[in-house]
């Protein structure tokens, strides 16, 4: 599929001419069937693909559809660590510029509402920070049209898992959103999806070729 197409399922123009100019043309295996599950339609989509295999951009699509589709709407953009949600940030100021829509990154340790966060259309938050946004009942809550979870597998962690799943299952009942999940290493994908009540993507295309081996003594020894 190229990446021209998806013009006519309404992903906007800045967001079809920012791939284009990092030389992004077609659509991977993956991104292909994450349009075809409906991603696109506003359907809650689980994607599990290897690493390097465009699980952002599959998301990128969807969120820009969404802002420019539903004016006054928000996206959450989910991140387990601080440092993944800096890149996250830099990324997405750069895809929005010049587009009137904001970005805002917030990571607070504190414990508080944050009303202020509602003038923007994209907001890059820690599990921990939407966890409070939500106990102090932000005003601006029901305008999230889309929530994007990345590292969507760390529900399975002993420590954040459970503040996550906590998190998951309020915003599925907030306001009927869009939910995505991301990642690359889900045991049961199926269970989870249906959880979700989400679309399961699911394809092993990488970028590049995964090699197996066993390292001893210096030496690796590969094998397929």
């Amino acid at each position: 599929m190229k990446l021209a197409e998806l013009k006519q399922q309404g992903v906007p123009d800045f967001a079809i001419n920012y791939f284009t100019s990092k030389k992004i043309l077609n659509l991977n295996p993956a991104q292909e069937k994450a349009v075809k599950a409906g991603i696109l339609e506003g359907k809650s989509t689980l994607v599990c693909t290897p690493t390097g295999s465009g699980k952002t951009a599959i998301a990128t699509f969807a969120l820009t559809k969404t802002l420019t589709e539903h004016p006054g709407s928000k996206v959450v953009y989910l991140v387990p660590l601080k440092a993944l949600a800096n890149d996250k940030f830099r990324e997405y100021q750069e895809l929005l510029k010049d587009t009137g829509f904001r970005a805002i990154l917030s990571t607070g340790d504190i414990d508080s509402g944050s009303d202020w966060l509602g003038k923007y259309d994209l907001l890059i938050l820690t599990v921990e920070k939407m966890d409070s946004l939500l106990r102090h009942h932000c005003s601006w809550l029901h305008d999230i049209k889309c929530v994007i979870c990345d590292e969507i597998h760390l529900l399975n962690d002993p420590g954040r898992g459970p503040t996550l799943e906590v998190l998951l299952t309020l915003l599925k009942d907030l306001n009927n959103m869009q939910i995505i999940g991301l990642s690359a290493t889900i045991g049961n994908p199926e269970e989870l999806a249906e959880w979700l009540n989400a679309e399961l993507v699911l394809d092993n295309w990488r970028p590049v070729k995964l090699s197996k081996g066993i390292y001893h003594q210096g030496e690796v020894e590969f094998y397929d």
